[in-house]
């Protein structure tokens, strides 16, 4: 790996535990219509995120280049670079590497689909995009979703469809593979044990509850997983920031739910 791509990652994968406590706010083009409240005003909820120190955020170039100037240099930004809709009418890119570098950025991120009818376009597009990003120093953190089309492109997450996410993402050349979790420690320890490359988990459907979001990101670190990119379970919590302050004491810190609650100042359940 080269010396600028490394740099990038570093800067991403900066916490000792050498683990990521992410957020995304790249939910678009799936909500367009019910835009859930805690993406209504996001420069707003970039503000409360923020203040819950994260690690890294993704973000589209757009929100970037309009909301992002209070925190540029004090978090590592990461632009998503694709959107599409879970029926596959839509698949798009919305940047390229190297707009993702001009506006500063650390990583691009490139979502897409797998199984359906389109996963060659959708393996051809992160490839092209692993190839352009390669020439800049640019790390590529893949977002891969495996679905089920006769349930309309519903995300599945059992361990044979998430190894064959993870899989696609090694040979199309990923630096970083975010997938959904499968449920257990085991399954996604065994699915991590065959890339090469760092997995994070999905931050998944939104849980019950932050304690039930807790749960599972104890679940994900026993695997093994080097962290996590969580979206609607932190943006629709009540309080944002004190919801990631504990996702961060779970994910780095290895504290019980419990505890992570009561260290952010959230007591108990």
């Amino acid at each position: 790996m080269e010396l600028a791509k490394q740099i990038r990652l570093n800067r991403i994968f900066s916490h000792p535990s050498k683990r990521l406590c992410s957020v995304a706010v790249d939910h678009f083009i799936g909500y367009q219509k019910g835009l859930p409240e805690g993406l209504l005003n996001v420069p707003e909820t970039i503000k409360k995120l923020v203040e819950g120190k994260p690690d890294a955020i993704t973000m589209l170039k757009g929100m970037a280049k309009n909301a992002w100037f209070p925190y540029a240099g004090r978090v590592p930004l990461i632009i998503q670079a694709v959107c599409f809709t879970a029926d596959d009418a839509v698949i798009e890119n919305t940047s390229c590497p190297a707009e993702v570098l001009r506006l500063g950025a650390d990583a691009i991120a490139v979502s897409i689909g797998v199984r359906g009818p389109n996963e060659g376009k959708f393996l051809k597009l992160l490839s092209q995009m692993v190839a352009e990003a390669d020439q800049l120093g640019l790390p590529v953190i893949s977002h891969i979703y495996p679905r089920d089309f006769s349930a309309g492109g519903k995300v599945v997450y059992d361990p044979e469809n998430i190894f064959w996410a993870v899989r696609c993402g090694i040979e199309c050349g990923a630096d970083v593979i975010k997938v959904p979790f499968t449920g257990d420690a085991a399954s996604y320890r065994d699915i991590i044990s065959t890339s090469p490359v760092p997995v994070v988990a999905a931050g998944g459907p939104r849980t019950e509850s932050l304690l039930s979001a807790l749960e599972m990101m104890v679940e994900v670190v026993k695997s093994g997983a080097q962290g996590a990119t969580i979206g609607r379970n932190v943006w629709s919590a009540s309080n944002p920031t004190r919801a990631l302050l504990a996702l961060r004491a779970v994910i780095h810190d290895q504290l019980t739910p419990i505890a992570a609650l009561e260290k952010a100042g959230l007591g108990e359940p």
